[in-house]
């Protein structure tokens, strides 16, 4: 929403960048404690399926890539916007076969 709102001129540069960056650390750390739990919990499907993810997160964290530059917002803002919706969509998908898994456990009790 920040980058949308940053294309159509309703924030600056700055404050989209500053609240973008808060978040990224925390998502990845999250990212990384559910492929962890699926893990540990013996979701083996599930941890493959964040495997990919965590891998994206964790080269764009070791590439120092994960902030976004407040002079180079307006170059990277098209690439930045198709990142955030693959990774919406991702999720989507990953919120998707949680569900359905979650629904198969209970009917085959």
């Amino acid at each position: 929403m920040c980058l949308a709102d940053l294309e159509n001129d309703y924030v600056n540069p700055y404050d989209s960048a500053s609240e973008i960056n808060i978040l990224v650390v925390p998502e990845f750390v999250l990212q990384g404690a559910l492929c962890f739990l699926h893990l540990v919990m013996g979701h083996w499907l599930m941890c493959l399926v964040c495997l990919p993810y965590l891998y994206y997160d964790v080269k764009v964290y070791t590439d120092r890539r994960h902030l976004l530059d407040v002079t180079e917002i307006f170059n990277q803002l098209p690439w930045e916007k198709k990142i955030r919706l693959f990774k919406l969509g991702y999720l989507g998908i990953h919120l998707a076969i949680s569900i359905i898994c979650m629904i198969w456990s209970i009917v085959a009790e």
